[in-house]
C-alpha cells in the first residue's frame, strides 16, 4: 500500500511537471484570464508620452547638440517636448536637471506612411549598431564634475551606466528584428531582484545567443491572457508594462512610483484599435474568405466581429513547428526566468509571474494587414507567403530608408536574394531567424488562399 502511495506521488509530480514544461503534452492549452488593474485612458496616454518612467537620461542641453529637432511633432505634445522626436522625452531628473530618455514608442510606435501609427510594432529599427552613442558622448562633455556639470551628471549617471553596461550586446546582423528579450536579459543581470539596486558587474550569465523577435501590435493585448510571444507574462500585464523602468531606475521606491502610473497606461492601451485597412476590398472574396478562415482558421486564432471570441491557446512546438529559439532560451537560460520570480515585480498585491511554455501563443489576428513581416521572428514578409511556406524566400530585402508597403498582399515590398548580404538582407538561415513551420495555410489552394487574405484585410 505504501509502495502504491508513493508511485500516485510520483505520477501527480510528473504530470505537473510535464504541463509546466510541455513535456510529452502534443494539445493546445488555454492561458486562464488574470485579473487587470483598471485606470484612466487619457492619464495613461499623458504618462505614456511625457511621463517619467525612466527618471535619469541625457541632459537636454547635450541633447539638443546630438538629435536634430523634429518638426513632426506626431503626439502633439507642448513645451519642450514639442520639437524632441516622438521615442524620446524630456522629463525632470529628481535633482530637478531636465534630461531626455527614450521612451516606449521606441519599439511600439511606427511611422507608417507618413503617419504615426501608435501601438504598431517597430519594424524598421536598427540594433546593427551599438545604441547609447549620444549617451556616451554626454559623459565625455561632463568628465570635469563641476557645479552645473557635477549636476547633469548626477542627473544622467543611471542612464549612462546602464547603457555602457548593455550596449555592446545589444548588436543584431539585421535591421527591422527587435532585441527586447536579450534588453530585458541584460537588465536583470545587473540589478538585485529584490531591492533592484544597479550593479556595473552583472550577477548573471549574459553570454548566450542574441534572439531576435518581431513587436506585437498593443491593440492585441486586451485580448491576450498572457504577455509575450510564448504566453509566459502571466498575472498583472502592468508590472511587465513598466519594465522598461530598468533602464534607469533606482531602488523599488522609485519602482512602486512608477508602478502607479501603469494601470493608467494599461487602460491606453486597451483603448487601441487596430488601423482599418484603407483600400477597398472585393466582399465577393472576402465572404467567402470569412467562410474558408473559420473553417480553418480560427481554432487557434479566434473569430471577429461583435460575437467574436478568442481562445487563447498556446500552441505547442510539435504542432506550429515554427523556429524554437525564442522558447527555448527559457529553458537553456532559466537565469531570467528565476530572477524575475523571486523579484520584486512578483510582491505587493497585482503580482506578475513568468512561466515558461515550450510553443508560442496564436495571437489575435486584428490589424493583420499592417502587422508585416510575420512569424515571432518577423521572417516572413507578407501574407501570401505566410499562408503558403513554399513560397517563403530564404533570403529578403527591403528598403528601411524608403520603405514601400503592398497593400493588395499585405505586407512589405521586398526583394528575395540568392544569397547573404547587407544588414538589410533577412537571412532565416541564422539561428533564431528561421521561416519554417505554421504551415497550416499550404492545404488551401491558390483560390481559397486569395479568399482568406482578402478577408484578413478586414480585420
Amino acid at each position: 500500500m505504501k509502495k502504491l502511495v508513493v508511485m500516485m506521488l510520483v505520477a501527480v509530480v510528473c504530470f505537473a511537471f510535464s504541463k509546466f514544461t510541455n513535456i510529452n503534452n502534443d494539445e493546445p492549452e488555454s492561458i486562464p484570464a488574470s485579473k487587470q488593474r483598471s485606470g484612466d485612458a487619457a492619464r495613461g496616454y499623458e504618462y505614456l508620452t511625457t511621463g517619467d518612467y525612466l527618471k535619469s537620461g541625457i541632459p537636454y542641453s547635450l541633447f539638443a547638440l546630438g538629435i536634430p529637432k523634429d518638426s513632426n511633432n506626431f503626439l502633439n505634445r507642448a513645451g519642450v517636448n514639442k520639437n524632441i522626436p516622438h521615442d524620446f522625452t524630456a522629463v525632470k531628473a529628481p535633482n530637478g536637471e531636465m534630461v531626455v530618455a527614450p521612451n516606449c514608442l521606441q519599439c511600439h510606435a511606427q511611422v507608417f506612411e507618413g503617419k504615426l501609427v501608435m501601438g504598431l510594432g517597430n519594424s524598421l529599427s536598427d540594433f546593427t549598431k551599438q545604441v547609447g552613442g549620444t549617451a556616451l558622448m554626454a559623459e565625455k562633455f561632463l568628465q570635469n564634475m563641476k557645479g552645473d556639470n557635477a549636476k547633469k551628471y548626477e542627473a544622467a549617471k543611471n542612464f549612462i551606466s546602464s547603457i555602457k553596461a548593455i550596449a555592446p550586446d545589444l548588436v543584431t546582423t539585421t535591421k527591422g528584428v527587435n532585441l527586447a528579450d536579450r534588453l530585458a536579459a541584460l537588465l536583470v543581470a545587473h540589478r538585485d531582484p529584490v531591492t533592484l539596486q544597479w550593479s556595473d558587474k552583472a550577477m548573471l550569465p549574459t553570454n548566450y545567443d542574441v534572439i531576435p523577435s518581431d513587436v506585437p501590435a498593443w491593440w492585441l493585448l486586451k485580448k491576450k491572457n498572457g504577455m509575450f510571444y510564448n504566453g509566459f507574462g502571466r498575472g498583472d500585464f502592468g508590472r511587465f508594462l513598466m519594465a522598461s523602468n530598468l533602464l534607469t531606475v533606482s531602488d523599488t521606491t522609485e519602482a512602486a512610483e512608477v508602478d502607479r502610473h501603469f494601470n493608467d497606461v494599461l487602460a491606453y492601451l486597451n483603448s487601441l484599435e487596430a488601423p482599418a485597412y484603407p483600400k477597398p476590398v472585393d466582399h465577393t472574396l472576402v465572404n467567402k474568405g470569412e467562410k474558408i478562415f473559420r473553417a480553418t482558421c480560427s481554432g487557434c486564432h479566434g473569430t471577429y466581429g461583435k460575437e467574436g471570441k478568442y481562445p487563447n491557446l498556446l500552441i505547442p512546438e510539435s504542432i506550429i513547428q515554427t523556429d524554437s529559439a525564442l522558447y527555448t532560451s527559457n529553458y537553456s537560460n532559466p537565469q531570467f526566468v528565476e530572477w524575475f520570480n523571486k523579484s520584486w515585480f512578483t510582491t505587493g498585491d497585482h503580482p506578475a509571474q513568468l512561466v515558461p511554455y515550450r510553443g508560442y501563443i496564436a495571437p489575435p489576428l486584428d490589424g493583420v494587414w499592417i502587422t508585416a513581416p510575420y512569424l515571432h521572428n518577423g521572417s516572413v514578409p507578407d501574407l501570401e507567403t505566410l499562408l503558403d511556406s513554399k513560397k517563403r524566400p530564404v533570403y529578403w530585402q527591403r528598403s528601411f530608408s524608403d520603405p514601400s508597403y503592398n497593400y493588395e498582399i499585405p505586407g512589405w515590398q521586398y526583394e528575395a536574394k540568392e544569397a547573404p548580404g547587407n544588414s538589410e538582407v533577412y537571412n532565416t538561415t541564422l539561428k533564431g531567424f528561421g521561416n519554417g513551420g505554421h504551415t497550416f495555410g499550404d492545404k488551401l489552394s491558390g483560390k481559397e488562399r486569395r479568399a482568406v487574405i482578402e478577408y484578413l484585410k478586414t480585420l
